[in-house]
């Protein structure tokens, strides 16, 4: 399962442990996974491609220089709040110290997919919201990635990628009978197994969201906690 074990609050954690392998590596894998919501922000916020990409990669390492992930508590709030109020921080008062440096001059470069940042910037409606309600929408949609990527990996694992590849497009809510009946001769299935598969399938992606989502929040065991995050994130990618 790779970088997916560890919840994000354990990361935070092991990330603020400063000068140590484990700090980097959490570091690492938050970046990784959640640079691109953060990207998103600082682009519409005006900044263009070569500053916004500077910037990602400097806010990640001045998480780990200052220490800023020591101070994170996760019984303070949602973790993407978290991200979101540093990043904030980190623009208002510390653009001036980054713009005098030209790329990778005095900052811990963090190995991000930069090539695909901009991309991902652009699709979607990323000039019609808001920073922060851009930031609310590439936060669900990289939510989504993420659970995607571990369902696929659960597959592979069982030797089943050919299944996955072909029943995914229901998780986008596509069940006619046609869809079905196509997918079954395809796979040299029956239809009803198809539709047993298709139901198995949905059900392992909700139950992989709400784990991934209950790993952001403060208080995921309290009831209503974990529902109310996905119907902000729902929300959030309505808009």
């Amino acid at each position: 399962m790779g970088r997916f074990n560890s919840t994000q609050w354990s990361l935070v954690l092991a990330a603020g442990r400063r000068s140590t392998p484990e700090s980097e590596d959490a570091l690492a894998t938050l970046c990784a996974a959640y640079w691109p919501p953060l990207y998103a922000y600082i682009r519409r916020r005006g900044y263009e491609v070569p500053e916004a990409e500077d910037l990602t990669q400097a806010f990640f390492a001045r998480l780990l220089e200052k220490n800023y992930l020591g101070e994170a508590n996760r019984e303070k709030g949602k973790f993407r709040s978290f991200l979101l109020a540093s990043l904030k921080h980190f623009l208002a008062n510390e653009w001036d110290r980054t713009r005098t440096q030209k790329r990778g001059g005095g900052i811990t470069i963090i190995p991000l997919e930069m090539n695909s940042a901009e991309d991902y910037y652009l699709t979607d409606r990323a000039d019609l919201l808001s920073p922060d309600k851009l930031f609310e929408r590439r936060w669900a949609l990289m939510v989504i990635d993420l659970v995607l990527k571990r369902l696929e990996e659960e597959f592979i694992n069982h030797d089943k990628l050919q299944l996955f590849d072909k029943l995914k497009i229901f998780l986008s809510g596509a069940d006619d009978k046609l869809s079905y009946s196509q997918i079954a001769a395809e796979l040299g299935m029956s239809e009803g197994a198809v539709k047993v598969a298709v139901h198995r399938l949905r059900r392992r992606f909700r139950e992989l969201m709400r784990a991934e989502i209950a790993k952001t929040i403060p208080h995921p065991d309290q009831p209503g906690e974990v529902d109310a995050e996905i119907r902000s994130l729902l929300a959030a990618l309505s808009t």
